[in-house]
């Protein structure tokens, strides 16, 4: 079972080189991110067409995830408990059932934070405290569980070319990092860095001064694994060339292929 997850930056003005990867990576679970659509807005049936079941959490021209999968989504969630008043589209959940049992799958795209000193900053952290319960509660469930997306988190110097750049970013502050390490440390097992230290190992480059063409990049997008989900794990990739194609999102796919 390959599950991938992705920032599509937007999927109507990416759909088609979301379809163009859909067909090339063959991938049976994809979590999008910032899918930037309403529910309704968002154009299901060319993934349907391809084979796909679907389901979203989505808000007008902003956040929105969704899940597409080859297999029916069973007893969806939308949102991430915690706080009735966050009416912000950034989580949504869902069991899949093979003939080798279920997996829960849940994808994420945590609010980014910035600028330092307005109230994103302190939501992005109060979101972190949500989802580190949240998903202390699944762990408690002892079954495969896959929690994916775009964290909007560099958790060590490693995961950005020029770290220097990043000290000032909400995406590199002690308080986001720690959260992130909190969340590790229920038992989860982050997917790329467990297969390879690799530097150079970046999801996101960003539209601005080049950073594609010098690979001045950064790693902010993981899959973390519960136990039971990681002993069933066989390999992850990143699927950077996306990168290059016309019309890219400034994220690019990150896959993991489970036993499951």
């Amino acid at each position: 079972m390959k599950i991938a997850t992705w920032n599509i930056n937007g999927v109507k003005a990416r759909l088609d080189t979301a379809l163009a990867w859909f067909s090339e990576a063959q991938p049976d679970i994809a979590c999008l991110q910032e899918i930037k659509s309403v529910d309704e807005g968002f154009p299901a049936s060319a993934f349907e067409d391809l084979g796909y079941h679907v389901a979203t959490h989505g808000q007008k021209g902003f956040n929105g995830v969704a899940i597409v999968s080859r297999l029916p989504l069973e007893d969806v969630q939308r949102g991430l408990p915690g706080d009735d008043s966050d009416e912000q589209a950034r989580f949504i959940e869902a069991t899949v059932s093979s003939a080798k049992g279920a997996v829960r799958v849940g994808c994420l795209y945590l609010p980014n934070g910035n600028p330092l000193g307005t109230e994103k900053f302190p939501y992005k952290l109060a979101w972190m405290d949500r989802l580190i319960a949240h998903a202390h509660g699944r762990l408690a469930e002892e079954m495969p569980y896959v929690l994916l997306g775009d964290y909007n988190v560099i958790p060590q110097p490693e995961d950005a070319r020029s770290p220097q750049d990043w000290l000032g970013d909400a995406l590199f502050q002690p308080e986001s990092r720690s959260r992130f390490r909190a969340l590790l440390n229920l038992g989860f097992t982050e997917a790329i860095r467990a297969t390879t230290d690799a530097a150079g190992t970046y999801t996101f480059w960003d539209y601005q001064a080049g950073a594609w063409q010098k690979n001045n990049g950064i790693r902010i997008d993981h899959i973390l694994l519960s136990p039971q989900a990681t002993d069933l794990m066989r390999g992850t990739g990143i699927d950077a060339h996306v990168r290059g194609w016309e019309k890219p999102s400034d994220h690019v796919p990150v896959w993991v292929d489970l036993a499951a």
